[in-house]
């Protein structure tokens, strides 16, 4: 029950990271580059998937949805970090903390559905190599990519919501960079316990059924590479999955030790640095993931930049 002579709270104080003032702009310096450089390798990743023919099939379909919203992800939480750290302004108000919860746990959700639905084209196109076209249609992934965007958003409503209906009274400090789903469930002077379920029945339903998916996927893969009678082919299907297979692996590891749990960590430190592997972290090598691990984005964005220095030279050679 919530006491009746408390002052009910409409703005937090996010604590981020404290730092001497020498070291304030030292940290904004970092963040503000990792953000830039993320959103840009993202962007570069969008306009390649758009702009070149080769490059039109159902993985990079996939890919530029998530390389999209990679972008959105990171702008959620790094801004708001990076203006407290100039400004010295921590506070955010209660409708500003709950859009930023809704949208980071909406963005969560999606990828993990997005990986799930790249997984099984992975699958798709390795076990049934002459059906993948019809398969894998551009309906299909358009429904695999809106399906998960919709799922996304649609359940974090209704975590958000048993959230956002809890009181707050005191105090008013969240000691993390973001509005995150367990500091605040500390901070609810009222009964707590059927948030917490939903909260917890949903992380377990969103990341575990996604996660399902892909390994069931990978093996169903993996059995299909092991019958592949030369080496050199299980090699070709096995890059394909690769750089799929390492972002998984990174979001799911940080996403599963942070969010399958009803109650939060108590060492907030290690709350923090876990959340910036998977928030801030993980969206900058995403991109550098895939280009790096797949040669067919590589030698687009080699043949681009090769282009455009021809371009550059004719134009410099003319003046």
């Amino acid at each position: 029950m919530v006491p009746e002579n408390v002052t009910h709270i409409h703005e937090f104080i996010l604590v981020g990271f404290p730092a001497t003032p020498e070291l304030q702009p030292l940290l904004f310096v970092i963040f503000l580059a990792v953000y830039l450089l993320t959103v840009a390798e993202n962007l570069v990743i969008i306009v390649l998937i758009i702009t070149n023919p080769q490059l039109h099939k159902p993985m990079y379909f996939f890919l530029g949805h998530l390389a999209f919203l990679e972008a959105c992800y990171i702008s959620v939480t790094v801004p708001k970090l990076l203006v407290s750290l100039v400004v010295r302004n921590k506070s955010i108000s209660f409708l500003g903390c709950m859009a930023q919860l809704y949208f980071f746990i909406a963005l969560v959700y999606t990828e993990c559905s997005l990986l799930a639905a790249m997984a099984l084209d992975r699958c798709v196109a390795i076990r049934s190599p002459l059906r993948y076209p019809l398969t894998m249609s551009h309906r299909a992934c358009r429904q695999l990519a809106t399906g998960s965007w919709l799922l996304g958003f649609l359940i974090s409503v209704l975590k958000v919501f048993f959230i956002a209906r809890l009181s707050f009274c005191g105090p008013r400090v969240i000691n993390h960079f973001f509005c995150d789903i367990s500091p605040l469930l500390n901070l609810s002077c009222a009964e707590r316990r059927l948030a917490e379920t939903v909260d917890f029945i949903s992380a377990l339903l969103m990341l575990l059924i996604p996660l399902s998916v892909i390994i069931i996927s990978y093996s169903c893969i993996i059995s299909t590479i092991l019958l592949m009678p030369k080496a050199q082919n299980r090699k070709k299907a096995f890059s394909t999955c690769a750089s799929h297979l390492a972002v998984v692996i990174i979001f799911f590891s940080a996403t599963l030790f942070m969010y399958a749990r009803p109650r939060s960590i108590r060492s907030w430190d290690l709350n923090k640095l876990v959340s910036i592997i998977y928030t801030i972290i993980t969206p900058m090598l995403n991109p550098l993931i895939y280009c790096l691990r797949n040669q067919e984005v590589k030698d687009t964005l080699l043949k681009v930049l090769c282009s455009r220095a021809a371009l550059s030279r004719v134009s410099a050679s003319d003046h």
